[in-house]
């Protein structure tokens, strides 16, 4: 067996690898949860509409293809960035030194995502955001292949993945709150600073974000020794053979759907909450952080029953259960704001619903995906761990893009008061992909 010998990470090096995590969520959160809301926010927002709401071949409006476009670059620098990383051969570790050179780009494009070039409808917008994204995108990829990557190499045992990957969920779940309290964070801008344009405090309080995300960002990459903890030795596989090796993993493939149809549906409920809240209950938008921060902190009950039951029982059980819940949760939002409760009510059950399956589905993949990758490499002799986790990282952020492109799609057949059938619609999308995402990691094989 490799890696016996090896340190173990203590407690707090746990937790600063896990920080690592937070700032990475905050800012994707940011673009999932305010980037619709912000360009083409519903009319009782407060906000400038900023791009046009143009339709090709009936389905496809601008801000979908602007998404889209930055991920297709992702797409390219994704694997290319796992190949750099494998092959590496700095003294310092395979994975740190690429880390630390991203966050500042990553902080820098991410806050100017939200500054568009004029403050109203314009492609010069259009123009502006799609070359912004493209850049984040490939700036906090740079940090968080390497990242992830270390998963798989600084933990020995199935449950040590399990444990380090419940604090990387931790953090994860931590980022979605902050980014969901954008407009709360806003509130407190215009409040405390005498801001009276609420685009601008909106701006404000995303550099704070993305600012404080920088800072934990780096607690890893101060706190851990790479090279004490892995030895994992640079893979000599090419690009494109390393890619089709991670295919010709049977179990991977059906992790890889399962992983890029959750996160779809994932990232439509998260596109969707301010307008779910303001639209179809009637809420206020600062309510949205409210809501979203009640799901995670409820989650975080579940992570002792996901930690022992899947030590006892195995990961798939709880994985199954977790997409079967979802799929009553998107049906349910297809009648928010029509059924006989009150409007907080009913999105306090959704929410809280939901607090399973963000527990579940936040730990166990991960965990799966490095006891994949880790079996992959005693069996090959090739450390590409960076490679599986490009990949998955790839498709989840492809399910997050589709899922931002499908929600500002459904917003062409209503995302206002009166007019939200195109908001309810999300409903029965979300539920296809979990229904998906059930079906095809009930065919993954669990080694026992």
């Amino acid at each position: 067996m490799i890696k016996m010998h090896l340190k173990s990470l203590s407690f707090g090096k746990q937790i600063a690898y896990a920080a690592g995590m937070i700032g990475w969520s905050t800012m994707t959160n940011i673009i999932i949860v305010m980037l619709p809301y912000f360009y083409l926010p519903p009319s009782n927002a407060g906000l400038p509409t900023l791009v046009p709401q143009l339709v090709l071949f009936g389905a496809f409006n601008i801000l979908s293809i602007i998404a889209a476009s930055g991920r297709l670059v992702d797409a390219v620098f994704d694997p290319f960035i796992a190949s750099r990383s494998d092959a590496s051969q700095n003294p310092n570790g395979r994975r740190m030194p690429f880390m630390k050179w991203a966050i500042i780009p990553a902080m820098i494009f991410c806050a100017l995502v939200f500054y568009p070039l004029q403050k109203g409808e314009s492609l010069h917008n259009a123009w502006w955001l799609t070359i912004m994204l493209c850049l984040f995108f490939v700036s906090v990829t740079t940090y968080i292949i390497p990242y992830n990557a270390l998963l798989a190499e600084v933990t020995q045992t199935p449950n040590q993945k399990v444990k380090l990957s419940s604090y990387q969920q931790v953090g994860f779940v931590i980022g979605i709150i902050l980014s969901a309290c954008t407009n709360n964070f806003a509130d407190l801008v215009e409040s405390y600073f005498s801001v009276a344009n609420r685009s601008e405090a909106v701006q404000i309080a995303i550099w704070g974000l993305c600012i404080l995300s920088g800072i934990v960002m780096l607690l890893p990459i101060i706190f851990i020794n790479e090279k004490e903890y892995s030895t994992a030795k640079p893979t000599h596989i090419p690009l494109w053979p390393a890619i089709v090796s991670t295919f010709k993993n049977g179990n991977f493939k059906y992790y890889l759907i399962s992983d890029f149809a959750f996160y779809t549906a994932l990232s439509i409920i998260s596109s969707g909450l301010l307008f779910f809240c303001t639209v179809l209950l009637g809420l206020p938008e600062s309510d949205g952080g409210k809501f979203m921060g009640a799901m995670v902190l409820f989650s975080l009950l579940f992570y002792p029953i996901v930690n022992f039951g899947s030590a006892k029982f195995g990961k798939k059980p709880f994985v199954l259960l977790a997409f079967a819940v979802l799929c009553i949760i998107f049906i349910t939002i297809f009648f928010l704001g029509k059924l006989p409760l009150p409007p907080q009510t009913q999105i306090y059950l959704l929410v809280l619903s939901a607090s399973f399956p963000l527990a579940a589905l936040g730990i166990l993949p991960t965990a799966i995906l490095a006891d994949i990758a880790q079996k992959d490499t005693l069996e090959t002799g090739e450390n590409h761990e960076g490679m599986f986790f490009a990949v998955k990282y790839l498709f989840v952020k492809l399910g997050q893009t589709l899922g931002i492109a499908i929600f500002a799609m459904l917003t062409i057949y209503g995302k206002d008061p009166g007019n939200d059938y195109g908001l309810r619609l999300n409903g029965i999308v979300g539920f296809v992909l979990c229904l998906i995402a059930l079906i095809c990691f009930s065919k993954f094989k669990e080694d026992k």
